[in-house]
């Protein structure tokens, strides 16, 4: 099959596809750029829902304080809210030059390098939700046998604010993994271009 205008089916009949190429790229082009602003604009509000979640309570006249540090998985939610949205964020700046310029992607090693990003920052996102949301149904749910106490029952603020922040860190997670499948195809159309222009010739 070729890509320079008029490809050839399988039954040997022309097909006409280089509108239809230009339609697919400008959709492309706008799918990614409105994911990544908002991977970029839920990570950060996932970042600071967390990070700035605390409350006090006084148990036996004793300040108790609830804060996202006190558990490692809240920190490495934050953690991979920040990366993704600094990552988002150049590549926002990135779909705009492309955009610009009138290409998706300037070669094959940058494809590459976006794919190996998107593919990194989706299994990053998606770990650190999942970690999140266990330690939070341990901390809705308690854990009898273990004798750990239902601490939302204290700390319903706290509890509430923090799965605010993993319900956007979520959308967060499963928006790069769509993404990722948006490079992967980017990325593999290059070869498959150049396939096609060498049965071309």
């Amino acid at each position: 099959m070729s890509y320079l205008g008029i490809g050839v089916s399988p039954g040997n009949v022309p097909v006409y596809h280089g509108n239809n190429l230009k339609v697919i790229d400008r959709r492309v082009r706008v799918i990614e750029l409105v994911l990544r602003c908002v991977i970029c604009g839920l990570a950060i509000l996932g970042a600071i829902l967390i990070g700035t979640d605390k409350q006090v309570k006084v148990i036996f006249s004793m300040e108790k304080i609830a804060k996202f540090t006190d558990m490692k998985a809240l920190v490495f939610l934050v953690i991979a809210n920040g990366l993704a949205a600094a990552y988002s964020l150049v590549q926002v700046v990135r779909c705009i030059l492309s955009m610009i310029k009138g290409s998706v992607l300037f070669n094959k090693p940058l494809a590459w390098a976006v794919f190996s990003g998107d593919q990194l920052m989706a299994y990053l996102t998606l770990t650190a939700v999942a970690a999140a949301a266990q330690s939070a149904v341990f901390a809705k749910l308690g854990q009898p046998e273990l004798q750990w106490m239902k601490i939302c029952n204290m700390y319903g603020k706290f509890c509430n604010q923090v799965g605010e922040g993993i319900a956007s860190s979520l959308i967060v997670s499963l928006s790069m993994i769509v993404l990722s499948a948006i490079s992967a195809f980017s990325l593999f159309r290059l070869y498959g271009n150049s396939k096609g222009k060498g049965n071309a010739m």
